[in-house]
């Protein structure tokens, strides 16, 4: 479908303003029948918090900030069609989100911003803490980083001696199905950043986190290179939109 202009475009095509008049008429007696329902939809968003709503409603939430005056409900119902779930739609590329009815440029940045923010507040849950305590709000953080990306992204967590989070980078960023790493690189960069251990984070934009005999392999170069120096690999998770798996869960590392 082709990109459509954020309000007021959502509503030019074919539309012919009639007198003012009839404006102020209409205006002062007639309510749009989406009004009762955004009332209602707060009123249970503050009653039950967020599990009380569907991911559509949650979006719809949302889109009534970023879409005054227009139904929302069908705009969030398209884009969780589209997308598949909440989290999705959040980690959507920008023009991808255009290419959905009622979502313009400025409203797919404001989608984006949400996206990022809540990335933010998840990567304040781990940084400075100690990461292998608090294992899972480092999921949570990678799943929200990662978990929608559309190529594949190799990273690494830098911990320093008490396992607390020094750095967060992005090595390498590759195709939908693979990213060169270069294993004297990443134990270079510890060095430099005094880090004692680390923990090695890529996507699978396929969706399944099932490591690869690539993946496997690469993760024991990465051990051998960084052991010598005294640095640990704690661990490689690969994260995938239908779950995590940890190499050292699995007993391959």
């Amino acid at each position: 479908m082709g990109k459509v202009e954020d309000e007021p475009a959502f509503f030019s095509e074919g539309w012919i303003e009639p007198p003012k008049t009839a404006l102020k008429k209409a205006a002062t007696t007639e309510t749009p029948h989406y009004h009762g329902h955004r009332d209602r939809l707060r009123e249970r968003f503050v009653a039950g918090g967020p599990d009380a709503l569907p991911d559509y409603e949650l979006l719809e939430l949302l889109l009534f900030r970023l879409i005054p005056r227009v139904d929302t409900k069908p705009i969030a119902k398209a884009l969780i069609a589209r997308f598949g779930s909440l989290a999705e739609v959040l980690g959507a590329p920008a023009s991808l989100l255009e290419e959905v009815k009622g979502i313009g440029p400025a409203v797919a940045t404001d989608l984006k911003v949400v996206a990022a923010t809540a990335q933010r507040m998840a990567r304040g849950e781990v940084r400075g803490r100690e990461v292998l305590s608090n294992w899972t709000q480092l999921l949570d953080y990678c799943r929200s980083a990662m978990a929608f990306e559309a190529r594949e992204q190799f990273r690494v967590l830098f911990l320093d001696k008490k396992n607390g989070l020094i750095a967060d980078e992005v090595q390498q960023t590759g195709t939908v199905d693979h990213t060169p790493v270069y294993p004297r690189e990443v134990v270079k960069r510890a060095l430099e950043l005094s880090a004692s251990a680390v923990i090695l984070v890529h996507n699978h934009p396929s969706g399944d986190p099932t490591p690869s005999r690539a993946d496997i392999e690469m993760t024991k170069q990465i051990i051998d290179t960084a052991k010598p120096l005294g640095i640990a690999v704690h661990d490689h998770i690969i994260i995938g939109r239908k779950g995590n798996a940890s190499m050292k869960g699995l007993l391959l590392i």
